[in-house]
């Protein structure tokens, strides 16, 4: 079956894309690490010791990136729907983090101890479709703000990825009320095409 013009556009894309090639030099699961490490060496917001929590984080290229910068007095807890290898200093846990089983599980990963840090890279699969994609992407924000809530400790952050787009002013007030501070960030890494931004909330006042 012959390929469409699109996907052959894509594939020189990603095969040309200076960080896939990176990725694979250095050892990297995928190109969103470069991401993560550009965004640490902005504004360090990993710290040795830190219990970060990491949502859908398959194929793991952001937990190999925190687990690497926590060391390992930290912890790394990983969840996603799909299945994910097994990475050194990092806990998965398969399943959606909103499912309460699955929810109990990454709690009793945490061994009552709140996390310092989480972080999503989450996106749906995207259409192309507009009007379908970014209420998806929004609803996903806002289930990992619903996450970072119940197990981030005081002054703890929370980092996501979003989408420029119907939602996001919304959003970025509600961090506001849980947060002391957001910051818009937009790595070198991610593609200049893309919509995707990144929200940096820090200094989490705590349940409401």
């Amino acid at each position: 079956m012959a390929r469409s013009k699109t996907s052959k556009s894509w594939l020189k894309e990603h095969f040309d894309d200076p960080y896939v090639k990176r990725s694979q030099e250095e050892g990297y699961r995928s190109r969103a690490s470069f991401k993560l490490l550009e965004l640490q060496k902005k504004d360090g917001i990993i710290e040795a010791g830190m219990t970060v929590v990491d949502l859908g984080a398959a194929p793991g290229g952001w937990s190999q990136v925190a687990a690497e910068l926590v060391g390992h007095k930290g912890k790394v807890i990983a969840s996603d729907i799909l299945p994910m290898d097994s990475l050194a200093g990092v806990e998965f846990v398969q399943g959606d983090f909103t499912d309460e089983t699955v929810l109990n599980e990454v709690l009793a990963r945490l061994d009552d101890i709140r996390a310092d840090l989480v972080i999503s890279d989450m996106a749906p699969n995207m259409s192309g479709i507009r009007d379908i994609d970014q209420p998806q992407a929004m609803c996903l924000a806002e289930l990992a703000l619903e996450m970072a809530k119940v197990v981030l400790k005081p002054g703890a952050a929370l980092l996501m990825k979003v989408f420029h787009g119907e939602g996001l002013d919304a959003l970025q007030k509600e961090l506001k009320l849980s947060f002391n501070t957001v910051k818009v960030r937009k790595p070198k890494a991610s593609r200049a095409r893309s919509s995707e931004i990144y929200l940096l909330s820090a200094g989490f006042k705590g349940q409401n």
